[in-house]
């Protein structure tokens, strides 16, 4: 089935471009949490409008396990889900309410399979038209003859756990997009164990966002990244507490123009559930380290 003709200015798209093109795209809402999981409920108090609701932990990720808490789906789970939501027919803008944080991982998996997709840059607040957002439950239905083909998750974006070290050894950088605390080795209410890959560089995705809760210019991240030892001419990872926020600093890396970054999909979360691999901390790090 076809894709709409209409063309995403880019991987982020801003809310004055969304209201002007809303009825052209699909728009999934991807709130979600740390402490309350899924956001249906403020999904249905208030939305925008056509928009239908992925959830993190059932629509795209594995139920948690030895992979991490959120693995990637298998291809046949993830194609059951674009046909259900209709993620399919048109291109998607995936939008939440932390800058994108969270809706960066539809964004990625949808840009691996090669279906175009966008982020709304600046979250549910970049939407100003009040007026036309919608509540109560979604009057959202999926064409009934929708086919969808599976496909496989491209090897050359991501890196499983076997191959983390001998990359950093290699010198690709691998950015660990969680807090800068987090990365340091802080105790915290999240992590199995504390502290981070050896040999990987901090860049909470935070850094990624200005104070209007929107991406930085491009040259500024690409700056910033570079900076890190982020190489235009080789592939970076980033990773992050389970394969989620990473992906806003691939999405970042997308914006910079550092094309080819691939995502350590199991994370923090997977790498400190084995206790024979190594972790590093603050003690561990230069004092002019990036955090």
């Amino acid at each position: 089935m076809s894709v709409t003709a209409v063309k995403l200015p880019g991987p982020i798209v801003s809310g004055e471009w969304l209201q002007a093109n809303h009825e052209a795209v699909r728009l999934v809402d991807v709130r979600w949490s740390l402490a309350d999981g899924p956001k249906r409920g403020a999904f249905d108090r208030g939305r925008l409008p056509g928009a239908v609701f992925a959830d993190l932990d059932a629509d795209l990720s594995a139920p948690p396990g030895v992979r991490g808490r959120h693995p990637l789906p298998d291809p046949e789970r993830f194609a059951e889900v674009r046909a259900r939501l209709d993620l399919v027919t048109r291109p998607v803008v995936c939008y939440d309410d932390q800058s994108g944080a969270v809706a960066a991982r539809l964004w990625w998996m949808l840009d691996a399979i090669g279906h175009p997709a966008a982020v709304l840059d600046g979250g549910l607040e970049a939407w100003t038209d009040v007026a036309a957002m919608e509540s109560g439950p979604s009057r959202f239905s999926t064409p009934v003859d929708l086919q969808v083909a599976v496909t496989p998750w491209p090897k050359d974006r991501f890196v499983d756990v076997d191959a983390v070290l001998p990359a950093i050894d290699d010198g690709v950088v691998l950015l660990d997009a969680r807090s800068a605390g987090r990365f340091r080795g802080e105790k915290n209410d999240v992590d199995q164990r504390f502290g981070h890959i050896p040999g990987s560089v901090s860049r909470p995705w935070t850094d990624n966002i200005g104070s209007d809760g929107r991406f930085l210019p491009a040259d500024v991240l690409r700056e910033q990244l570079v900076n890190l030892g982020a190489d235009p001419k080789r592939p970076m990872i980033a990773s992050c507490g389970s394969g989620v926020t990473g992906c806003h600093d691939l999405l970042a890396a997308r914006l910079a123009g550092l094309t080819a970054a691939r995502l350590y999909t199991g994370s923090w979360s997977e790498w400190a559930s084995e206790p024979s691999r190594p972790v590093a901390t603050a003690a561990d790090v230069e004092p002019d380290a990036s955090y």
